[in-house]
């Protein structure tokens, strides 16, 4: 069901749809659907979105897609391991602590979790 005002749905930029493909389904399991080769699509559970080609990767300063985790220390060696670089190590924010990281097509993200 739509909503008024809500956020339904997130497209990203990327320079190598594959690359971002292969990242995000073996960091998080998402599956996509192919719309072609400049476009692909993926659902998360519970926000639906896109991969777009672009010749160049979303802006740093751009807005900052943010996924959370359990087990930050785990998931910085599973980003590594994928192929991406941590641009900013694990910090302390209120309520939570959080990193940064450059997927291999360029697209920089950041991963958090809550404080106990």
């Amino acid at each position: 069901m739509h909503k008024e005002g809500r956020i339904d749905y997130v497209e990203v930029p990327v320079t190598d749809i594959k690359k971002a493909q292969d990242f995000l389904s073996g960091m998080f399991g998402w599956t996509f659907q192919d719309w072609g080769p400049d476009y692909s699509s993926f659902r998360d559970g519970r926000l639906d979105g896109g991969l777009r080609r672009s010749e160049v990767p979303a802006p740093a300063t751009g807005i900052l897609l943010v996924f959370y985790s359990d087990n930050l220390e785990r998931d910085v060696e599973r980003v590594k391991k994928l192929g991406a670089t941590v641009s900013r190590d694990i910090f302390e924010f209120p309520g939570g602590r959080r990193f940064h990281f450059v997927d291999p097509a360029g697209t920089e993200f950041a991963i958090w979790s809550a404080t106990e």
